[in-house]
């Protein structure tokens, strides 16, 4: 039976860690700050606020949060982040999608200052981790590495298996698995034999966003699995995108769901806002 790779632990182990570095950095004088940006009042959007505002107050964080009507236009939300693109208190700025429909969402995210974009979803960042040279790595990818490094799996001529090609997740976790020397097959839904090239790999991130496509007897025997998926099946029930039980029978080690990938989304999110403070703080070091 595979080893289950505890996300939450993890996360819990990791926040600890950036609790610490947020006191060290309070001590310097420098508070880092996150800014969320909400418009509207989708049910799940205001969930993951809510989460992000009692993370950042859990680890020392300061948190500016601005919930605004769905009726706000778009060159109000452009002005919105320009300010706070040029407010001294603020490391970081995330605006909560999906924004809606009259807003473009790709005009309002090119338009936070990529030194403030701990998303990692601005053009500017995107072409840093392309040439291997990240300023800010997206969430979910980034700790998907995180835990693949600390379940001590060396990723080097590893042969790695992405399903999904998303430019959250899929597209990314590739270029960060590239940049750790493995080999890197992205998988989508118009791959021949899919099986095929899962049963070839010696890790499996799986993001494709179908309840349990992967199926238990794809997986090499010691391989590891990790599934971003989160997928709800009947009224209360979450699956990913593997289906966990058949595949434990073959992994070394797996992710579950819900427990695995998840938290450590949000935790990497202050990761990288305690990232930009600290870099903030060797300016001002150096102004001095």
């Amino acid at each position: 039976m595979a080893e289950i790779i505890d996300g939450k632990a993890m996360a819990a182990d990791l926040r600890q860690e950036i609790a610490t570095d947020t006191a060290a950095l309070i001590a310097q004088g420098v508070t880092p700050g996150l800014a969320v940006v909400l418009v509207g009042e989708d049910p799940a959007s205001r969930v993951y606020v809510s989460m992000k505002e009692k993370a950042c107050a859990a680890t020392g964080i300061f948190s500016d949060e601005y919930k605004l009507p769905v009726e706000t236009s778009e060159a109000e939300l452009l002005e919105l982040i320009v300010k706070l693109n040029n407010d001294e208190r603020i490391d970081g700025i995330l605006v909560q999608l999906p924004l809606p429909e009259h807003i473009d969402e790709a005009k309002v995210l090119e338009a936070i200052s990529p030194a403030k974009d701990v998303d990692g979803f601005h053009p500017y960042n995107v072409g840093r981790l392309v040439t291997g040279n990240p300023l800010f790595q997206p969430c979910t990818p980034y700790g998907v590495m995180k835990m693949l490094e600390r379940t001590g799996v060396d990723l080097e001529g590893k042969e790695v298996v992405v399903v999904g090609r998303s430019n959250i997740v899929g597209k990314p976790v590739a270029l960060m698995c590239l940049a750790e020397h493995a080999t890197v097959t992205i998988c989508h839904s118009r791959t021949r034999d899919l099986p095929a090239k899962v049963a070839a790999a010696d890790v499996v991130i799986a993001a494709v966003g179908v309840p349990e496509m992967i199926k238990g007897d794809w997986i090499k025997e010691g391989a590891v699995v990790i599934d971003v998926g989160v997928n709800r099946v009947g009224e209360k029930k979450l699956v990913g995108d593997v289906d966990f039980a058949a595949a434990s029978e073959h992994a070394s080690a797996i992710t579950p769901v819900p427990g695995g990938v998840g938290p450590m989304t949000i935790t990497m999110l202050l990761y990288n806002t305690v990232v930009s403070a600290k870099r903030r703080a060797a300016q001002k070091s150096r102004s001095v």
